[in-house]
């Protein structure tokens, strides 16, 4: 029954440590990823990584980013859309160029210093979305270009890994580009099509049956489904269920299951998700390689940050926007652990490595709250303008 155990503390631990963030002027998830980082292996080592946890942290995000779909703004996307493929496009060149370069500067085998910069290139918005719930800047333009940037970037950068691993990597590893972007086409093909002409129907159909919760329920259904096939397709999860959430955003249903889902969400595994985070964190063996570590980073958060500024800038948003859109889009997340544990398999990253670089992952996850505070804490409800 320790999975019991493990789960009271992070619910009592990530509440705390929210309102004590509160308190001192942060967004309430910058104490929540703290506590992983205190209760984990880095320090106190009370709660181990296990499969409990991963599953729940699992449930937690896919929860996160469906209700960041139904809270967005379709319309909105559609309009910005040249803004957040331009924000998507610069912050993958320049973070893979600064990875490229750190690796070249400490000596790693070109191999090794291009897998650096596909690591970095990814974004994970999770962490963003939270932040920018709780300062109420979720239905902003800044928040709808960096939600719709996030998705083009976890596209690109599957078909760059794909295409890394095409050429680099080594044995059951090899992936084929063409299959890789075929399964992307019936990803966005096939979700379309079923949230536009599926969705409305099965909700409407399904919402009558004489059970508990029919609503809520086949909601549920639905976002499973959509990340459930984001996964099979090779996309993250979150991409699914985001794509779930737009599409019941379109249906007279969109009040009721935001309401209802975000008590599931926010009570059990959303906490969970934010404490899984600083649970990734181990300081052995980082003494060696800790100037890697600080200097990999420094390059990640700033390369990113210029990186979507400078692509939001150009197609015609303020230099404050601009920044605003860069900050959010720093986190790197469960989506760049993801690729650092793929690489590691492929023998595309060395082992000695690996931990160094899942440290500045979840550094670049520490910085983006405050950072985002800082960008978006105003009193107004957009930058623009």
């Amino acid at each position: 029954m320790t999975f019991i155990w493990y789960l009271a503390l992070i619910l009592i631990s990530t509440k705390v440590a929210g309102h004590l963030s509160t308190r001192i002027g942060q967004p309430p998830v910058l104490g929540k990823l703290i506590v992983g980082l205190i209760l984990g292996p880095a320090l106190l080592g009370w709660i181990d990584n296990n499969d409990f946890i991963h599953y729940m942290a699992e449930i937690g995000v896919i929860l996160l980013m469906f209700i960041a779909g139904l809270e967005t703004d379709l319309n909105q996307l559609r309009e910005n859309w040249k803004s957040a493929f331009a924000v998507a496009v610069a912050g993958i060149i320049l973070p893979f160029v600064g990875g490229l370069a750190v690796g070249e500067a400490f000596g790693l085998a070109y191999a090794y210093s291009l897998f650096l910069g596909v690591i970095f290139s990814a974004t994970s918005v999770s962490i963003t979305v939270q932040v920018l719930k709780d300062l109420d800047r979720l239905h902003t333009k800044e928040a709808t270009i960096i939600l719709g940037a996030a998705v083009v970037d976890d596209v690109l950068v599957v078909i760059l890994l794909a295409f890394m691993m095409s050429f680099l990597g080594s044995g059951s590893a090899q992936a084929s580009l063409g299959l890789v972007i075929g399964k992307k086409a019936l990803f966005f093909g096939g979700v379309a099509v079923a949230g536009w002409l599926v969705v409305p129907r099965f909700m409407k159909w399904l919402s009558g049956i004489k059970v508990t919760e029919p609503v809520i329920s086949m909601a549920l259904v639905i976002c499973f489904a959509f990340a459930y096939f984001a996964d099979l397709m090779g996309m993250a999860a979150i991409i699914g269920s985001f794509a779930a959430g737009l599409a019941i955003s379109r249906t007279p249903f969109k009040h009721t299951v935001e309401t209802k889902v975000e008590p599931i969400a926010y009570t059990v595994f959303v906490p969970v998700f934010f404490v899984s985070i600083g649970l990734n964190i181990s300081f052995d063996g980082v003494g060696s390689q800790l100037g890697f570590a600080v200097v990999l980073t420094v390059a990640a958060i700033v390369t990113k940050l210029i990186g979507g500024a400078l692509g939001a800038r150009v197609t015609g948003m303020s230099m404050r926007s601009s920044i605003a859109i860069g900050s959010g889009m720093i986190s790197r997340g469960e989506v760049a652990l993801i690729i650092a544990a793929t690489g590691l398999q492929a023998q595309l990253l060395p082992a000695e490595y690996f931990t160094p670089v899942i440290l500045a992952i979840i550094l670049t996850t520490l910085v983006a709250p405050p950072l985002l505070k800082v960008c978006f804490g105003n009193n107004q409800k957009t930058l623009e303008g």
